[in-house]
């Protein structure tokens, strides 16, 4: 038997100055895919049966999910739970992202919840909160937040002796807010799971960018990577050459000469990939003080507008970036949901400094 293993979100997560990333792979989906491949005199078994005993910690409940929410395909088709694997098939996998292996500690943070029910939870996280523990940041994480939610409704938040990530299937940056979706089951992790790797999860983000998008409307294609120089960033690297493949379509909203307000459409997920595609096009994140959104990108630097930038830098201390549309099929309904959420205040406010600054000045533009 050979198996070539795609591994979409290693083990081992780290924080740096509070912000979620990963060395291996630089993966905001917190799911695994693995492809199996039977050897020639494979003997005709259930295929639980044969997972169970090639996959550590994985148990029947979790396969049998799996085959449910049409996350393990044979030879790319769906297949029912008492399905009998044959030689030279290739299995296709994915789960959701494997539990943790240190305590998470349950602390009581209020939690914007946004819709719920027996399956699923749409939360808007607040700039600020960091998703997963990690290094430095052990707690007040969105994670021990919803151990503590989890523990207080008794919904099943452990796999084993360990406890699992509480229901989440993606992530986002600490400084960026927004929708997140979180499961509440296991079947329901595992169906959205397949949807995050499919590709077929709706997920907006709002950006307000440094100067005007050209054109104002496209497609940024390029593989991500962690930065040759910097390993506290990620670059945009040719085709072929290193990263995973990101794709980012964007269409800007309101062009306001000095910034613009750009929505995003993520295809794929990758580690801080808006913040990477809108520097490389030129237009880095505003207040993105890591990919260089805390420069002044567009503008002579006088006193007034330097003034009036550092007062918005003040106003917003992040990166403008917000989550604001998600949509999925729901597990159990098979039904699309739709969320969507306002700008937060911070950013609304600096939106509308911006609009102010630019009328005051249209006689100079």
């Amino acid at each position: 038997m050979t198996e070539d293993i795609e591994v979409v979100l290693a083990e081992s997560l780290y924080e740096n100055s509070g912000e979620n990333t990963d060395e291996k792979q630089g993966q905001d989906d917190l799911f695994e895919h693995r492809i199996i491949t039977t050897d020639k005199k494979q003997s005709q078994i259930r295929i639980d049966k044969f997972l169970m005993d090639r996959i550590e910690h994985v148990s029947r409940n979790k396969v049998q999910n799996a085959i449910r929410a049409g996350s393990i395909l044979v030879d790319n088709q769906e297949i029912k739970p008492n399905y009998r694997v044959r030689p030279n098939q290739s299995i296709s996998i994915t789960f959701p992202y494997a539990p943790y292996e240190e305590k998470v500690d349950p602390q009581d943070i209020p939690l914007n919840v946004v819709y719920e029910d027996d399956d699923v939870m749409i939360i808007n996280k607040s700039p600020g909160i960091v998703v997963h523990p990690g290094i430095g940041n052990h707690s007040g994480t969105l994670v021990n937040a919803l151990a503590w939610y989890f523990k207080e409704k008794e919904l099943p938040v452990k796999e084993g002796n360990h406890p699992n990530r509480p229901g989440l299937v993606h992530r986002i940056d600490k400084d960026t807010s927004g929708l997140m979706v979180v499961a509440k089951n296991e079947y329901a992790m595992t169906y959205l799971a397949k949807q995050f790797f499919d590709h077929t999860i709706q997920r907006t983000y709002w950006a307000l960018v440094w100067s005007q998008p050209d054109p104002l409307e496209g497609t940024i294609t390029g593989h991500i990577a962690r930065h040759l120089n910097d390993r506290m960033k990620f670059d945009v690297f040719p085709e072929g050459d290193m990263g995973k493949l990101a794709i980012t379509h964007y269409k800007t909203l309101e062009a306001l000469y000095y910034v613009s307000l750009v929505e995003c459409n993520l295809e794929t997920g990758r580690t801080h990939q808006i913040r990477v595609h809108m520097e490389h096009i030129g237009c880095p994140l505003f207040q993105d003080d890591r990919y260089g959104g805390t420069d002044i990108v567009k503008g002579t630097v006088f006193t007034k507008y330097k003034q009036f930038v550092m007062n918005c830098f003040k106003i917003m201390p992040r990166q403008a970036l917000h989550a604001k549309t998600l949509g999925f099929v729901h597990p159990t309904t098979k039904e699309w949901m739709q969320f969507d959420s306002e700008l937060p205040a911070d950013f609304s406010e600096v939106l509308e400094k911006w609009r102010g600054y630019v009328q005051s000045r249209k006689e100079l533009i």
